[in-house]
């Protein structure tokens, strides 16, 4: 894929950039520049409801689904023009890059019918039930458990560190529908709703002051038999999709609002003269590089046109920029000293403050660092898989 864009697309870009600026000028201005996931939820609620009535919400999906069909490129543009124009964080986006684009590779089509309008509609939120107190980077040792009764599913366990739950519709959940098996096999995908006596949500502190992470809990909750996505024992191959996708076109938003906090962290270093030392000079080069080096990478990761299979340079994207972003949030205390450790109430600290706070758990979510270099290793180098216990296998 080309680094520039063919100059027909100028126009598709100055719809984005013009209906953005319309929306985060007029209705919703108060949700310019918010960047966290726990504010303004029902005001954020409307705001996937606007992107949806407009098909922005999922552009790359079908037509059929709510989607624009837009091409690689357009979904692109979008991204970039999104973050450049400091839209809010999107709080429908595990459904949008997750959940949506699963149901569609691997869904039913009464499955489709069912789940995917909500979602482009920015009716649905959802979550992910991946994670497990012992099963956090090590996804197939799993411990939930679900058994089909009446026709309905019956899950019992625990998740953690779910983003979202407490405003969420509804939870995928990696569970083992086969009590005789370890490890990928006997793994069931399961559609759940999350509001039922059966799920108990308990929002986990952070050290940012919020909680937008979170544990589950399942006590005879029930889901309809129908939905599963794939069948019984093939939970591990439908999960694989789902990561997958979180390789998608939203790393470029993501890149975007990293090139704001940038930005914003140079503007900081010219006004209190921390950009005077040739230290703090060459960090902020060194970031400027490193992120230009991350964008060609990821417009090389999205040219791969086959769903089902991720090209061996993907598998360093999620390691590369949990770096990057960690050393940037390092850099942002730096360049701002003791006023950067100062908030206006408890745990209240600026943008940059809380962008190094939060940079700490990106190198642990979606797979820690040290997993990240397994499967590096084993996935991408063909090298022999790491020995692992006998609780692992």
């Amino acid at each position: 894929m080309s680094r520039d864009f063919a100059p027909e697309l100028a126009g598709f870009r100055q719809e984005v950039a013009q209906w953005l600026d319309e929306q985060l000028s007029g209705p919703f201005a108060h949700l310019r520049g918010l960047n966290n996931h726990v504010d303004l939820i029902p005001e954020r609620r409307e705001w996937e409801a606007a992107l949806g009535k407009a098909r922005w919400g999922c552009i790359g999906w079908p037509e059929q689904w709510g989607g624009r069909g837009a091409s690689i490129e357009e979904q692109v543009i979008f991204a970039e023009e999104y973050a450049r124009a400091k839209a809010p964080s999107r709080i429908g986006h595990i459904g949008i890059e997750l959940a949506g684009p699963t149901i569609l590779l691997h869904g039913t089509e009464k499955q489709k019918k069912q789940f995917l309008p909500g979602i482009a509609s920015g009716q649905d939120i959802w979550c992910q039930g991946y994670s497990e107190p012992n099963a956090g980077s090590d996804l197939s040792n799993v411990r939930t458990t679900a058994w089909l009764k009446d026709r309905r599913w019956i899950i019992n366990g625990q998740k953690v560190w779910t983003s979202m739950a407490q405003f969420s519709d509804w939870v995928f959940v990696i569970c083992r529908a086969d009590s005789g098996t370890r490890g990928a096999s006997g793994l069931a995908y399961l559609l759940v709703p999350m509001n039922q006596k059966g799920v108990t949500v308990r929002p986990i502190r952070q050290m940012t002051g919020e909680a937008e992470f979170n544990e589950v809990f399942f006590d005879n909750a029930e889901t309809a038999a129908e939905n599963i996505v794939g069948q019984p024992g093939e939970g591990w191959k439908v999960a694989m999709s789902t990561l997958a996708f979180e390789r998608g076109v939203s790393t470029l938003g993501q890149q975007m609002q990293f090139r704001n906090e940038l930005e914003e962290l140079v503007a900081v270093a010219k006004a209190n003269g921390a950009v005077q030392s040739p230290m703090i000079r060459q960090r902020l080069a060194k970031a400027h590089v490193g992120l230009t080096v991350m964008r060609a990478s990821a417009l090389r990761m999205l040219a791969n046109d086959d769903p089902e299979k991720t090209p061996a340079g993907a598998y360093t994207y999620k390691l590369y920029w949990a770096l990057w972003h960690r050393a940037l949030g390092e850099l942002a205390m730096d360049v701002q000293g003791l006023s950067g450790q100062v908030g206006t109430g408890e745990a209240d600290f600026g943008a940059l403050t809380h962008m190094h706070l939060m940079s700490r758990s990106e190198t642990i979510y979606a797979g820690t660092n040290q997993i990240q270099r397994n499967i590096i290793a084993e996935r991408a180098l063909g090298l022999p898989r790491e020995a692992r216990g006998a609780q692992h296998a």
